[in-house]
């Protein structure tokens, strides 16, 4: 979907501020929003897909002004009360309602080294010819979503060469609105940098996107 969160190639955003030596966490409070994400996704009712798409909706003035971790928090808080693992009276109160039954954890502690070295695979073995090969000019389709997809709006209506067939993966838009999987090709695609920004960029570099078999068209 268009959104803030979109923001490759916007104007007027600053530099990026490099932090040197900079921390996994900046504090203790950000571990622990990790660790939450973490164990209530384990009870699968939501994707990643999903879970990406939740911090889309955030509205763009909190988006902006929120860190890295307040809008996992902000996602976390509405993909658990969206999906009936807690109420919103729960949520506000931060107790659990009179007569709720208290449930067995989906991810227990002695998993967690597992999960996090294996992580969820969104590869599919289905066997299925690809559209397009490497070396094949292609071009982004011009599109505007209302949910959720990886095409960066900068690169739609662009002319790239494939560079790389990685195989068969989830469809993270579909994926995102649980309206199926929908498996298809994914491709390293080659934009000059020329063809996304103008005559001011380097002739000397390139944008690599991956990009799914939806989201192209022969050029």
């Amino acid at each position: 979907m268009n959104g803030v969160h979109d923001m490759g190639g916007m104007h007027g955003m600053g530099p990026i501020q490099r932090e040197e030596n900079e921390p996994v966490f900046h504090a203790r409070w950000e571990a622990r929003v990790m660790a939450l994400n973490l164990a209530m996704a384990a009870w699968r009712k939501w994707n990643i897909d999903a879970s990406r798409h939740e911090i889309e909706l955030i509205p763009p003035a909190e988006y902006l002004r929120m860190s890295y971790y307040e809008k996992w928090f902000a996602r976390l808080v509405e993909l658990a009360a969206k999906t009936g693992l807690v109420t919103r009276a729960e949520l506000e109160s931060g107790k659990p309602a009179p007569g709720s039954v208290k449930a067995t954890p989906a991810l227990a502690a002695e998993n967690v080294p597992k999960l996090l070295a294996n992580g969820t695979l969104a590869s599919r073995a289905i066997p299925r010819t690809p559209r397009f090969q490497v070396g094949q000019q292609v071009r982004a389709r011009n599109m505007h979503p209302a949910g959720h997809t990886r095409l960066p709006r900068y690169a739609r209506g662009k002319q790239g060469t494939v560079d790389r067939h990685h195989g068969v993966f989830v469809f993270p838009d579909t994926n995102a609105l649980f309206l199926g999987e929908k498996p298809q090709h994914v491709y390293s695609v080659r934009f000059a940098a020329r063809e996304l920004w103008g005559d001011q960029a380097s002739p000397r570099d390139a944008v690599y996107l991956d990009m799914w078999d939806d989201y192209l068209e022969p050029a």
